[in-house]
């Protein structure tokens, strides 16, 4: 059962006006053919009154019984019984309530037909209109329950991927600890540290969907200071953060995925030192993570460029902006380019405003 169109004071507001028009236009024209205006009142009052209740009766069975498109025919027979009913009812009371004189008696025995034409006329206006209401409000309703379905199935692989990708980092940070244990017990024991503060950040972090590209990287921090353990001196990063990205938002936890696979590949793929970039900027509107690493041309897997770990932020962007360009991956000689771009939100010029007022204020201030 959907929602009576009663139940908004804008349609009981218009619904009340044309009513009233009616009821004076009756009125009117009937006096304009010679009808007293006490008996044109009177006409228009109880004919268009009964009338109210029969749209009225109408309305409320639409609002319990819909039909569809094979049942329109019902409907229509429904409207000519309804409009029947209206009729015999109004010259019954007309004949009564009324002016009984013999000419007044005449000229409602010869309005009959056009009292019907009108009648069915007005009542398949408002059954039309009823239709439509709530056929608008039951399609509202039904989008609505989609779009929140679409956000708890997006929001459900969301969590997925971000839960796939701990276990995966989990298992080769253990294994680094495990083969330390023995020859490098302090390193071991540092480790072991650093991955519960990764792991203890991570579940803070699970609360929230975004977070300040500092926040990211002071995460990414620690993750990096747990590979720098495993690796020792092979591993290096070099990092140029652009001061005016610093504050920029971006989903929490995207970046840890790209830098591993960086590492996985640079490390793998090279002898010697492995230097990882890592360099943020604006652009168009978007902040813009370039993560390099070193790899051999002739070494087909970092040419793909597809692990576990950028497809699902890859998917995970996909999800959140619907857009299948914001990861891209390229080569430039013997680097490996990872390129992520994250689209911020456009301000409100009244949100502009107070900004730069706020900024204004903080100047004088000073």
């Amino acid at each position: 059962m959907s929602e009576s169109p009663f139940s908004t004071r804008r349609f009981v507001i218009i619904f009340s006006i044309c009513w009233l028009v009616l009821m004076v236009d009756h009125a009117l024209l009937l006096y304009w053919i010679d009808v007293s205006l006490k008996s044109a009142i009177y006409d228009s009052i109880i004919s268009n009154t009964i009338l109210l209740g029969a749209c009225l009766l109408i309305m409320n069975t639409i609002r319990y019984y819909l039909p569809g498109r094979e049942q329109y025919m019902n409907l229509i027979i429904m409207c000519l019984v309804l409009t029947g009913f209206w009729l015999a009812l109004d010259r019954w009371l007309l004949g009564i309530l009324v002016d009984d004189s013999y000419e007044y008696e005449a000229f409602l025995n010869k309005s009959m037909v056009i009292r019907f034409s009108i009648g069915i006329l007005v009542v398949g206006i408002v059954t039309m209109l009823a239709i439509n209401w709530h056929s608008w409000h039951e399609q509202k309703e039904n989008e609505s329950r989609k779009s929140d379905a679409e956000k708890m199935a997006r929001e459900a692989e969301l969590y997925k991927l971000r839960q796939q990708l701990q276990p995966h980092f989990l298992f080769n940070s253990l294994n680094s600890i495990n083969a330390l244990i023995v020859s490098r017990p302090v390193e071991a024991r540092k480790m072991v540290q650093q991955l519960s503060d990764f792991l203890r950040g991570t579940l803070k972090k699970e609360e929230t969907q975004w977070v300040s590209l500092q926040e990211e990287f002071q995460y990414l921090q620690l993750y990096l200071d747990i590979e720098k353990v495993r690796f020792g001196n092979r591993l290096s990063t070099q990092v140029e953060i652009e001061e005016a990205t610093t504050t920029v938002k971006l989903p929490a936890l995207l970046l840890q995925p790209v830098v591993e696979n960086a590492i996985k590949f640079g490390l793998y793929d090279t002898v010697g030192e492995t230097v990882i970039g890592i360099k943020t900027s604006i652009d168009n509107n978007e902040l813009v993570v370039e993560v390099t690493n070193p790899f051999d041309p002739e070494t087909a897997a970092p040419q793909k460029g597809t692990g576990f770990g950028l497809k699902s932020v890859q998917r995970r962007l996909y999800l959140l902006f619907g857009r299948a360009d914001l990861l891209q991956t390229s080569a430039q000689g013997e680097l490996f380019i990872t390129k992520v771009r994250v689209p911020q939100p456009v301000a409100h010029p009244v949100e502009k405003d107070q900004a730069i007022n706020k900024n204004e204020m903080t100047s004088q201030t000073n």
